[in-house]
Formats: C-alpha cells, sequence, structure tokens
C-alpha cells in the first residue's frame, strides 16, 4: 500500500506541476496584452484569427505570430496585419496588401486604398498555428481565465489550507498509522 501511496503522490504533483506552468504561461500572455488587446512581446504579436479573412493562408480559430518589421521594409505586395478602429472605439484587426510605402510619412497604404500609420501595423504573419487560437481565445477571455485558472487554484489553496488546519490539529501520527 505504501507504494501506491507512492505513485499517487507523484502523479498527483506532475499534474499540479503541468497545471501551475500553464497557469503561469497564461498569466504571461495576458499581462503582455498590448493596448489593442494582442499579447505582444517586443516586436511579436500573438494574434488569434476570430473571422475568416479574405487570404486562404489564415483560417479562423488560427494562432499567428506576427513580426513587426521598420516601415522601410515592407514590400509592395506583402500581406500586412493592422488595428482598425471602428466608429464605436472597437480594435478590429484587418489584413490587406501593401500597395505603398510612404517612408516620409511612416505609414502604408493599401491595395484597396486605406492607408494606415507604423502606429496601427502589426507585421507580416511568420508562423501559423492552426486551430490553436480557439482554445488560446477561451483562456484569455475572462470568464475562461476566472474557470480555467482562478476557481481551480482557489480550491487548492482551499484545500491546502484544510490539510494544514488537519496536520496542526491531529498530527502527522494520525496519517502514518492509516
Amino acid at each position: 500500500m505504501k507504494a501506491l501511496g507512492v505513485i499517487k503522490r507523484i502523479i498527483v504533483s506532475i499534474v499540479l506541476i503541468v497545471f501551475f506552468a500553464f497557469t503561469i504561461t497564461m498569466t504571461i500572455l495576458l499581462l503582455n496584452f498590448n493596448k489593442f488587446g494582442v499579447t505582444q512581446f517586443d516586436d511579436t504579436s500573438l494574434l488569434i484569427i476570430k473571422k475568416g479573412f479574405t487570404s486562404e493562408t489564415y483560417e479562423k480559430g488560427s494562432l499567428v505570430v506576427v513580426e513587426s518589421k521598420e516601415i522601410v521594409d515592407y514590400q509592395e505586395g506583402e500581406e500586412v496585419f493592422v488595428y482598425h478602429l471602428d466608429g464605436h472605439g472597437g480594435v478590429n484587426i484587418q489584413l490587406g496588401v501593401v500597395g505603398q510605402v510612404h517612408e516620409e510619412d511612416d505609414a502604408i497604404t493599401f491595395s484597396n486604398g486605406d492607408t494606415y500609420s507604423s502606429e496601427f501595423i502589426i507585421g507580416t504573419g511568420e508562423k501559423i498555428y492552426p486551430n490553436i487560437g480557439k482554445y488560446l481565445s477561451i483562456v484569455e477571455s475572462k470568464w475562461g481565465f476566472l474557470f480555467i485558472i482562478l476557481v481551480p487554484n482557489f480550491f487548492l489553496f482551499v484545500y491546502q489550507l484544510y490539510s494544514l488546519i488537519v496536520e496542526i490539529k491531529y498530527g502527522k501520527d494520525e496519517e502514518e498509522n492509516s
């Protein structure tokens, strides 16, 4: 029976380590949201494709790693992601093909005529991870973070507090005799 207890402790420890690593990773992603609500590390952004684009390259539910460049490094004909502000103050992500680069104005113009300042340019897609964006968007949502990260951590905290109280009150001898 002692061997079963050791195996149980090892399995529980592994599960807890994986869960806490997941929790820390998701928290880091959320803490690195930029002012447009997208996870960004320096020149790299993690975009979740929430709606289909006219491009066949990016499917709904994909996670795209987007690299930002200097304005002079963008080429005509290149697909670029940008932040587009709607009339209600909301932010949408759009994909367009560069028609012209305006180095002096620090902006680009898409082939459809829309012009974006470098402040609103996200960059070009470098890597695509299909279907991972669906799961990441659930975890990064308010309710997802609450029920996937915070509630389990709360229950773990309460359980540890309960275990500590039991150990203080009854001592370790009770556990060893069982």
